[in-house]
């Protein structure tokens, strides 16, 4: 989709207008919100030689907080401390309409949604790159991500950080392969211990700033508040896994799989959101056992490694972005699906959330939206 008919905008400069010096192999644009991880990803590709411009998106707030959004000020005060040209890309129409709207969609549906993901692979990776491209001739990107590429044998892969507790490799998969070789991850090889301490060593004046774990667009807030719509109120029947009915909902967009508090309902053992039928409206719940599940499916793939995604290969799998790498088998490769059955049962695969597959040097093979009509056993 062409940027312009997609209504991005490149606002003034910050502080000093992008100038480039370098050779266009030595260029790159920073993707900056602010944060400690972005702001020394950017120190590091300084220290690497590069020519870095700083670029943060403005994205609208879909609900009334009192706390930051991922577009404030400080990521401009932090280019600026770094000598290096900072500008703001208004991203507003096209993150409204495949991020904002997306997302309400998906919950109304009684999906779970992973607007982070869809962000990296519909604006960061394909639309704001391509803009940037087009402005300023900068073919290559970085992000503050903890994931590491890598190039082997005329290759290159996209894998885990060395930080396994920070890993965002998952939310990463979706990046067009034609690109990697393009996307520089400085925080790879880095932990977050090391991370807080350049900052501090800097003196940068976000060193001590809080993390980020919230929604952006929900301006760091409850994300449900971003759910104002018609179909997070209506009420409907809450049932066991069996059709039963044992309660009353208030509404399926206010639930995901997998959920345990706040469903208004009190068993006499942990019961979790098992089941979503928007369409009947109603809304089952389960044990843990009853809602986990071997087998999983996606679709709307991106694929990095082709060779290796072929049936009956064991990976690894991931359905959450917290979970541990799991060890699966492909059970079913088409064009634009795929289907693992993991040794062992996985709990509440959520429809919207991301399949993501590994090999064995934790390099990611291919990932995918997991689809509904497949969490269940074969």
């Amino acid at each position: 989709m062409a940027t312009d008919q997609m209504n991005i905008k490149l606002l003034e400069p910050s502080f000093t207008p992008w100038k480039a010096k370098k050779e266009p192999s030595r260029q790159i644009a920073m993707l900056m919100s602010g944060g400690v991880d972005s702001s020394v990803a950017a120190y590091l590709l300084i220290e690497q030689g590069w020519e870095v411009l700083g670029i943060t998106m403005k994205i609208p707030v879909s609900c009334q907080t009192n706390s930051r959004g991922c577009c404030g000020a400080d990521a401009a005060f932090v280019c600026n401390e770094l000598n290096i040209p900072h500008y703001f890309v208004d991203v507003t129409g096209p993150f409204e309409e495949l991020i904002i709207e997306k997302f309400r969609h998906s919950y109304a549906q009684g999906e779970t949604p992973n607007p982070c993901a869809d962000c990296n692979t519909l604006i960061k990776f394909a639309l704001l790159w391509d803009f940037l491209e087009e402005k300023f001739g900068i073919k290559y990107l970085a992000t503050g991500h903890y994931a590491i590429v890598s190039k082997s044998a005329g290759r290159v892969y996209l894998g885990r950080a060395k930080d396994k507790a920070k890993d965002q490799s998952y939310f990463l998969y979706g990046i067009g392969i034609e690109k990697l070789a393009r996307f520089v991850l400085p925080l790879g090889q880095f932990i977050k211990k090391e991370v807080r301490s350049i900052a501090a060593n800097l003196n940068l004046s976000i060193a001590d700033k809080a993390e980020s774990m919230e929604l952006c667009f929900a301006g760091e807030g409850n994300y449900r508040y971003a759910l104002a719509c018609e179909e997070s109120n209506q009420h409907g029947e809450l049932t066991d896994m069996r059709g039963n009915k044992i309660g009353t909902h208030k509404g399926v967009a206010n639930y995901t799989l997998g959920q345990r508090r706040g469903i208004g309902f009190a068993g006499g053992k942990p019961l979790y959101v098992g089941r979503i039928n928007a369409k009947t409206n109603t809304i089952a719940l389960g044990t843990r056992e009853e809602i986990s599940f071997h087998n999983v499916r996606a679709n709307q793939i991106n694929t990095l490694i082709p060779e290796e995604l072929v049936e009956d290969k064991y990976v690894y799998g991931k359905i959450r972005s917290y979970n541990s790498l799991r060890l699966c088998k492909l059970i079913g490769v088409g064009q634009t699906n795929i289907s693992v059955e993991f040794d062992e049962p996985q709990f509440a695969p959520c429809p919207g959330q991301r399949l993501v597959l590994y090999n064995n040097d934790y390099n990611i093979i291919a990932g995918g939206t997991i689809t509904s009509e497949t969490i269940t056993d074969i």
